[in-house]
């Protein structure tokens, strides 16, 4: 935990909590789904990855009668994480707090939307990261299907997922069980002649069935769709809405679903639980010269590609 002796700032985990649980109910970011957060205690390290010419060397079984057994051990590649903080204030007038105080909790509000901005950010590094074409680049990990893209009906889009999952399983051993994809991808699937025809005789009514339904014909276990959107316009100016996760881009992917490092993924969220117990750690404190009570959400995270090849990147749009 954070040593707060010599500062005026006081930890608020119950507003941190009840602030990410609006926020996860919005269901609008996937960054630390994509890239799972491994909590550790220290601020930078070097740690082990296995690799996947570990996960699928060759090995000599035979053992003859009265003798030894061969032995066998496993490759790591060491990587090198380094944790950075970022973080948010917001203030709370006194007077704001006596205004709205028979509207609504202005606390709970300043520190969602302090809240929102700080994950939003991280959103986008992480879908940076991901839908990165230096990164994946090259036959192994980089598709161009832009000369049949998603946003026309006739593409075969369940054929082309199905190759590129191939590929990454060839190329590591596992077979992915991760799509991600942009909301605006979601609706030109549901839109997609081959697709259309796979589930008309499905009942599915909710999202999450659908999305089932698509993981199903498309081979694969789960989709995760990145909705967030940010104003993409200069400040001043009138807002213009664009997609965090670009509508551009697809990828099929291995993701670790575990705590250990030693779990087969793609990528992880580094977190430093000894400055930020929570992905969003809420902090206030007073500033008497503003007659406002401030409010702080803060991370130490740092978001990496681990392992490139357990993963693959489309284009899917012209």
């Amino acid at each position: 935990m954070p040593d707060y002796q010599g500062t005026r700032a006081i930890p608020r985990l119950e507003l941190g909590e009840a602030a990410l649980e609006f926020i996860q109910a919005q269901d609008e970011f996937i960054g630390t789904k994509v890239l799972p957060i491994f909590p550790t205690k220290k601020k930078a390290s070097i740690f082990p990855a296995i690799t996947r010419e570990s996960i699928t060397r060759d090995a000599d079984t035979k053992r003859a009668p009265r003798g030894n057994y061969n032995r066998d051990s496993f490759q790591a590649k060491d990587r090198q994480y380094a944790c950075e903080e970022h973080g948010l204030e917001g203030p709370l007038d006194d007077s704001e707090r006596e205004m709205y105080a028979s509207d609504f909790d202005a606390e709970l509000t300043t520190v969602q939307i302090v809240t929102r901005r700080v994950l939003q950010a991280q959103e986008k590094r992480i879908a940076s990261a991901v839908f990165d074409t230096a990164t994946f680049s090259g036959a192994d990990l980089f598709t161009d299907y832009s000369a049949e893209p998603w946003d026309n009906a006739s593409s075969d889009v369940i054929a082309q997922v199905r190759e590129v999952r191939e590929k990454v399983r060839k190329n590591c051993g596992i077979d992915p069980g991760t799509l991600i994809m942009s909301k605006a991808n979601i609706d030109r699937l549901l839109a997609n002649a081959g697709i259309k025809g796979a589930i008309q005789y499905v009942a599915r009514l909710t999202e999450a069935e659908i999305l089932n339904a698509l993981a199903d014909i498309l081979g694969i276990k789960k989709i995760v769709v990145g909705k967030g959107i940010y104003n993409s316009a200069k400040e001043g100016k009138a807002f213009k809405g664009a997609d965090i996760w670009s509508g551009d881009y697809a990828m099929v992917a291995v993701i670790g679903e575990g705590q250990r490092l030693s779990d087969p993924s793609m990528g992880r969220t580094f977190l430093w639980t000894g400055d930020s117990p929570e992905n969003a750690t809420v902090e206030q404190y007073r500033d008497d010269a503003a007659r406002s009570d401030i409010f702080r959400v803060r991370q130490h995270v740092d978001e990496m590609i681990i392992d490139p090849y357990f993963a693959h990147l489309m284009k899917v749009d012209a």
